[in-house]
């Protein structure tokens, strides 16, 4: 990323960001040893969906745009799709679909809308964009600090070379993930510290409800009902250590509300891991909204 100086052949010129917008690819994995998070995509799937259809390799690096509102002009023809969170999307003011891959000529401004269910759009171009590597990877780490910055008005985006062969489809075939429900399911498995709380089996009953501090670090959850029952931690199971954590764990603090970690989580944490998402749930709570309601499965 940088300020606009020099011609390069491709490249897209910020206008807007709206709440977050963000480089990320798949991540930094095999350095959460040295105390490096993995980062990447908050929603892996959409991203990779996204490379796909734009026939890039998956892991190469889009835009993850928070709440819409990001707007670019684009220099070069450019093949580019949006795939997340359904929203507007419109080129030099006119409506395109999300989903399918679309030809932006040189020139044309293409700006996304607000979502109208789920929080996070992702925004690939064939070759995918090229920023400096930090780590093996393009991704901003909200939490460390690691990559390049947050998207702002006035950047200048190169767009990179790393594509594959033409793909054989270029539209969506109705699959993007989903979490319009009135009540979205999240599927985990046990974590390494259940035992740790009294009932584990506290976290699948009733409802939870997102709570608005929720961010790329992780989703936090509050009881729908206040009287409702929260997860205790056992008075004879002496202290936790900290010990690293996945993606996808579900720890308990003191205050018995659940934190989901998703991208920007730390390696280490010191309250007890009583579950773990699978990885479709992960993508599903990525895209949570505020005040969603959500029912955790075994």
């Amino acid at each position: 990323m940088t300020r606009p100086s020099g011609a390069h052949p491709q490249h897209l010129d910020v206008l807007a960001t709206g709440a977050l917008s963000t480089v990320q690819d798949l991540g930094r994995p095999g350095y959460a040893h040295l105390g490096v998070p993995l980062s990447g995509a908050a929603d892996r799937g959409a991203l990779r969906l996204a490379n796909r259809l734009v026939g890039n390799p998956e892991g190469a690096a889009g835009v993850e745009v928070t709440l819409g509102g990001l707007s670019v002009t684009v220099a070069g023809d450019l093949l580019m799709v949006v795939t997340g969170a359904p929203c507007a999307v419109l080129v030099d003011g006119r409506p395109t679909g999300p989903g399918a891959a679309f030809v932006v000529r040189d020139g044309q401004t293409v700006s996304l809308g607000t979502p109208t269910s789920q929080l996070r759009t992702y925004l690939a171009v064939r070759g995918g964009i090229d920023v400096p590597s930090v780590l093996g990877s393009r991704s901003t780490d909200t939490l460390s600090e690691l990559g390049p910055a947050p998207l702002a008005v006035g950047d200048r985006v190169a767009v990179g070379s790393e594509r594959d062969a033409w793909p054989s489809t270029t539209e969506a075939p109705g699959t993007m993930t989903s979490v319009t429900e009135d009540v979205v399911a999240l599927h985990a498995e046990p974590g390494p510290r259940a035992q740790a709380l009294i009932d584990p089996g506290v976290l699948y009953d009733g409802l939870w409800t997102v709570n608005p501090s929720s961010n790329r670090v992780g989703v936090r959850l509050d009881r729908i009902d206040a009287d409702g029952a929260l997860p205790e931690t056992r008075s004879d199971g002496g202290t936790v250590a900290s010990e690293g954590v996945a993606l996808g764990s579900v720890q308990i603090p003191p205050s018995g509300q659940p934190v989901v970690f998703l991208a920007d989580h730390p390696v280490t944490g010191g309250y007890p891991v009583a579950a773990v998402l699978t990885a479709d749930s992960v993508d599903r709570a990525a895209q949570l909204v505020p005040g969603q309601r959500v029912r955790l499965h075994r």
